[in-house]
């Protein structure tokens, strides 16, 4: 059991241990952790036996999900959670609990295809496509493993906070076909992380022979997929979800030993209605946290 802080999206809670059970071997009173997208899976099936919670046929996810005793879980918008210890992650020491909360979910969203894909090498050059609460950590992540980065974006005025703020090396606007076909052939990897409907023929053209696409976004309608432009250049599209547990802590590790957290704004309780309001016009940058413990503590 534990009280926290919670991510707008419910599910990337961290906080502090307050009680633990007599079988709990991995935590004790005090520590600081997080809980991410699942709070349980069946434990017995291949992938569970891999660390691949995630990937689970039969997950409890941490919001909105039927527990297997009957119940509903509640997310984050609660003063304490009670989780087993299997889905539980070490915080590291450095890292403050609210804008390391996001990297529950956003982080390891990202940090998960890069690493199963190879993405990883330093000197090569990824692209990251999307702006916004995934892009902006895969930008950062990408820099700690050494990697060139351009940022494409539809967005020509994202450029300053692309290159100044984020660290990307560079900015390719989209909607710009010069500076398009300028790019053609530029990079090792692309990761995805539009969540509209977009068309995937100019990313791969941005990719060099056995160049990698791995998309992350879930645009609401099915893409369509180009056949020509994989086979010409040897070329790869993949998907990702979020990692397992072990993948997950070793996600949060990396980003304590770089520094790395999610940029974001922290609310009340009391200000979810405007937060949401503000999320309908992309208005935050890039992840609101609430201080669920404070909200409760004022009540």
């Amino acid at each position: 059991m534990f009280q926290h802080e919670s991510s707008l999206r419910w599910h990337e809670i961290v906080g502090v241990v307050t009680e633990v059970g007599n079988n709990v071997k991995n935590f004790k009173v005090g520590d600081k952790v997080g809980v991410g997208v699942i709070v349980e899976s069946c434990k017995e099936c291949e992938n569970c036996q891999q660390d691949l919670e995630n990937y689970c046929p039969r997950p409890v996810f941490t919001y909105n999900s039927p527990y297997y005793d009957g119940t509903r879980t509640q997310g984050g918008y609660s003063n304490i959670v009670v989780v087993h210890q299997r889905y539980v992650l070490r915080f590291p020491e450095n890292l403050p609990l609210d804008a390391g909360a996001p990297l529950l979910c956003a982080g390891i969203t990202v940090y998960s295809p890069m690493k199963y894909y190879g993405m990883t090498e330093p000197g090569k050059h990824l692209g990251v496509a999307g702006l916004g609460g995934l892009g902006h950590v895969a930008i950062k992540l990408a820099k700690a493993f050494g990697l060139k980065v351009t940022v494409i974006s539809s967005s020509p005025n994202k450029q300053a906070e692309a290159i100044d703020r984020l660290g990307a090396d560079f900015f390719l606007v989209s909607s710009d076909p010069a500076k398009m076909k300028a790019a053609l052939g530029t990079m090792d990897y692309i990761i995805d992380t539009i969540s509209a409907v977009h068309s995937l023929i100019p990313l791969l053209g941005l990719l060099k022979l056995n160049g990698k696409l791995v998309t992350v976004g879930l645009p609401n309608k099915p893409l369509e997929l180009p056949i020509f432009p994989l086979v010409a250049g040897r070329k790869l599209i993949g998907g990702s979800n979020f990692g397992g547990l072990k993948e997950t802590q070793e996600m949060l590790d990396f980003c304590g030993k770089h520094n790395i957290t999610a940029d974001i704004e922290l609310i009340k309780m009391d200000q979810i209605n405007t937060a949401m309001e503000r999320l309908s016009r992309a208005d935050v940058k890039y992840r609101f946290v609430i201080d669920v413990a404070s909200s409760f503590s004022s009540f």
